[in-house]
């Protein structure tokens, strides 16, 4: 058995091709998974660090994508900066839509990744790769649908091909636009099963996500509920 902390995750790193958005989904068999292994910026790239995370190489993949490095050559970057990569596991996509992944030969089965065009899969510690492949088919089934939408559905694929054997602890949802911040940046922690309680509070939150996009823009927009309720078809 690899010594020290070993962490059970499955993820999700994904761009729309449409709109160029950028996003991760995310769920571990720890706590705070949603602040350790999501790196996100608009306009760069999106980059997922995990099982033994190292967050300093999330920042890394992103300031080389920042500066014009593709996510391949990010990602070698990443690799020759880490004397424990064997222990990573790592994915990137950098704004055109490029992908990379790696899965350090210290990882537990099972362990492996798919990156694609525009998305990676990456899993540790689950069932089988029926979790990875679950989730890059179901991200890929329809491009039309909403970035959030899809990293969801991909991350729930994952949980419905089985998951980790054990269960979860914590998930996220990030997604990136043309502003600075997040246009979703949702987290569970310590749940019993933080993939349908992101479901849940999604539920709640897409309805609302251009209403907190236009809020910023324009503070006399009116209450939430009542923004929500003009949108609905009279």
């Amino acid at each position: 058995m690899t010594p020290g902390i070993l962490f059970t995750t499955f993820s999700l790193a994904g761009r729309c091709e449409r709109t160029g958005m950028l996003g991760v989904a995310i769920a571990t068999s720890e706590m705070a998974v949603g602040s350790r292994c999501i790196h996100v910026a608009p306009g760069v790239g999106a980059v997922v660090c995990q099982a033994s995370t190292n967050p300093r190489l999330g920042f890394l993949g992103l300031n080389l994508m920042r500066q014009g490095y593709s996510a391949p050559r990010a990602l070698d970057e990443m690799v020759g900066s880490d004397q424990h990569v064997e222990r990573r596991q790592l994915g990137c996509v950098d704004i055109s839509g490029h992908a990379a992944a790696r899965t350090g030969a210290e990882n537990r089965p099972w362990a492996g990744h798919r990156a694609a065009r525009n998305v990676v899969a990456a899993a540790n510690m689950v069932v089988g790769p029926e979790v990875v492949d679950a989730m890059a088919d179901t991200f890929q089934a329809d491009p039309a649908l909403p970035l959030w939408e899809r990293l969801l559905r991909g991350l729930e694929a994952g949980k419905r091909a089985g998951g980790q054997p054990d269960g979860e602890k914590s998930g996220g949802l990030y997604v990136v636009d043309r502003e600075p911040f997040a246009l979703v940046d949702l987290r569970v922690d310590l749940h019993p099963d933080p993939v349908r309680e992101l479901r849940r509070l999604a539920d709640e939150y897409f309805p609302l996500i251009g209403y907190y996009s236009l809020r910023p823009f324009d503070p006399n927009l009116p209450r939430a509920p009542e923004w929500l309720a003009q949108q609905r078809p009279r």
